[in-house]
């Protein structure tokens, strides 16, 4: 069989496809939590119910590589037995610059960490993000919600009018 010095080049440079097929590459598994460590917990110097809420008005991550993605995030927090030390979270927000997530992904990940390190009594995070080809979006999720394991005990949300 006689190959012309492109097709030489082509195997030579990007391998013969045919043996990269029958053996695949292992999948690299992603570590989601690779953030959580960065939150810091402080003591809830209050044993009585209270509600904080956090705005992050510019949650900055790359959607895709080189092309960051820009978010505003609401927290509404009700503590346990620990607060949110603020200077950690923001360092932890400010991790996300140069990682790569979609939306989905990432209001969920902040979800799973700062239940981890915090264990509120109920956390909420509604994420409104930029557009991105003309298209904005709205992400909301809440520890409350039975479907997530809660009680729908509060249920502040019904009857709310939307905004954005």
């Amino acid at each position: 069989m006689k190959l012309h010095v492109g097709a030489i080049w082509a195997l030579t440079k990007h391998g013969d496809k045919m043996s990269s097929e029958s053996t695949p590459k292992p999948k690299r598994k992603r570590n989601w939590a690779k953030n959580r460590d960065i939150l810091k917990a402080i003591p809830n110097p209050s044993g009585e119910a209270y509600e904080i809420k956090m705005k992050i008005p510019e949650l900055t991550f790359e959607g895709v590589r080189s092309q960051p993605d820009f978010a505003n995030l609401y927290i509404t927090f009700y503590p346990g037995k620990k607060v949110i030390e603020l200077k950690s979270l923001k360092e932890y927000f400010f991790a996300f610059r140069s990682q790569i997530y979609s939306y989905e992904r990432i209001i969920n990940v902040i979800y799973d960490d700062m239940m981890a390190a915090y264990e509120p009594t109920r956390l909420r995070l509604v994420m409104t993000c930029n557009p991105r080809g003309g298209i904005s979006s709205k992400l909301t999720v809440d520890s409350d919600w039975g479907v997530r394991g809660g009680n729908d005990q509060f249920m502040d949300w019904v009857g709310q009018k939307e905004e954005w």
